[in-house]
């Protein structure tokens, strides 16, 4: 886990696993199964090498090491370990991307103070303070 990372799991979605949804929680999750729909926590998301997520990720601090697609706000830290891919655009003040990582979309490294459910909007920030929900809407 990466530093700072003090937190025990609260929930594990293992290799076998697929759900999809909205997730909101507090505390550690990590998903090593599959996961489609929207992740919303001020606290720690771990998506393990084996995960395949697509959502939209708002949380304070998110580690991959698995594949994700779609947009990404990490309010502390966003940490893309070796063999991760992320496809999608990132918001976050604080970017670790190690060698051999796969990452398409852009990147935005700015603090914002937003609600844990907004959705992200790296192109527009301010539309997604204003509660927009499409990326780049204004």
């Amino acid at each position: 886990m990466a530093k700072g990372v003090t937190k025990d799991i609260q929930a594990f979605l293992g290799e076998e696993t697929s759900f999809e949804g909205k997730l909101i929680f507090e505390g550690t999750v990590r998903i090593d199964g599959k996961f489609q729909g929207e992740i919303h926590t001020d606290d720690v998301v771990i998506v393990g090498e084996s995960a395949e997520v697509n959502a939209e990720i708002n949380a304070g601090e998110i580690i991959i090491s698995g594949t994700v697609r779609g947009n990404i706000f990490a309010k502390e830290s966003l940490e893309i370990m070796a063999p991760g891919k992320v496809y999608g655009n990132i918001l976050t003040p604080k970017l670790m991307i190690q060698e051999g990582v796969i990452f398409e979309g852009t990147c935005r490294m700015e603090k914002l103070d937003v609600p844990m459910n907004a959705k992200v909007s790296v192109l527009n920030p301010e539309a997604m303070a204003q509660g927009q929900d499409k990326l780049g809407e204004t």
